[in-house]
């Protein structure tokens, strides 16, 4: 892309959309782990939930590798630079 100039290539504009709706997906990840190990460390959930939800987001991680390479995609390419705010997603 140029200065002045947008590039709207349909390749682009497909990869850089699925881009913003994992990075969607991946911010709703990290708060659903975030919440299910704070209900598992105060003993709010069974064993078995526990084990459910280990499963779900071990699946759903799995599925993300996969789209993001199918799309050639980093994992650090499904963050949004926020400016002055830092970045959407905590670096790990």
């Amino acid at each position: 892309m140029t200065a002045g100039r947008l590039d709207l290539d349909a390749d682009t504009v497909g990869r850089d959309l699925v881009a913003l709706v994992l990075t969607v997906v991946e911010l709703l990840r990290q708060l659903m782990e975030r919440q299910a190990v704070r209900r598992v460390d105060s003993g709010e959930l069974t064993e078995e939930q526990t084990e459910r939800i280990g499963t779900t987001l071990m699946l759903l991680d799995r599925a993300m590798g996969e789209l993001r390479e199918r799309y050639g995609l980093r994992p650090e390419d499904l963050n949004l630079d926020l400016g002055p705010l830092g970045t959407l997603l905590p670096r790990d």
